[in-house]
């Protein structure tokens, strides 16, 4: 708890005392305090100044980051730096190594009766989103289109991994939608697309934008 004024006095007048009985000079003790208060004045401004201060975090990574840092030091920012072989990511598993269906992408789910598809993204786990078709199968809600196609023509739907594929997989979170188009306009040109699911406006820049042909030549 902190003293007050009157304590602090008294407290000083008994160090004095207790100082000038086992030889200590005066002046040495008057030199203790203005260092002890010049210290913790410092102290005090120090930590004022960094809570107006925010905080920037870099990884040693190449010569780069340190032309950055360098820059950052004159602004009003704190930099702290941290290395990326910890033991989490030494021990994390490699994208190889995560099975497919963990994975995601556009997916294709296939009707066991009469073989036509119906093509979606995936957000979560193929597993995931198998179950999520399958429970408004059972429940009799024809929320999604292979559901509305099984519960409407009374066809099966069978096991995930006979009727459930990975189509393309993704990283770039702008590009679902552009591909799960074009998977869809693909099986409504061969035929395979079931008639719930709506293919959209025909755009035939899919095939050469999205995947091109070899040119031909003369």
């Amino acid at each position: 708890m902190p003293l007050s004024a009157e304590c602090q006095k008294r407290e000083w007048s008994t160090i004095l005392h207790i100082a000038q009985h086992n030889g200590f000079p005066p002046t040495i003790m008057h030199n203790l305090r203005h260092q002890i208060k010049h210290k913790t004045k410092r102290t005090t401004l120090h930590t004022s100044m960094n809570k107006n201060k925010s905080w920037a975090t870099f990884t040693y990574i190449s010569p780069q980051i340190c032309k950055v840092t360098n820059t950052l030091r004159n602004t009003n920012g704190r930099i702290a730096f941290r290395c990326h072989n910890t033991i989490a990511n030494l021990t994390k598993p490699k994208d190889h190594n995560i099975p497919p269906h963990n994975k995601w992408g556009i997916y294709q789910l296939t009707c066991n009766t009469c073989s036509r598809s119906y093509v979606g993204q995936m957000s979560c786990s193929l597993n995931i989103h198998f179950q999520e078709h399958i429970r408004y199968i059972k429940n009799n809600n024809p929320q999604s289109a292979y559901a509305q196609h099984i519960l409407q023509n009374q066809h099966m739907h069978g096991q995930m991994n006979s009727i459930m594929t990975l189509l393309k997989l993704l990283n770039n979170p702008n590009m679902p939608i552009p591909y799960e188009q074009y998977y869809i306009q693909n099986l409504y040109r061969e035929g395979i697309l079931i008639p719930e699911q709506s293919p959209g406006e025909i755009n035939p820049l899919f095939q050469t934008v999205i995947n091109p042909q070899p040119a031909h030549t003369t």
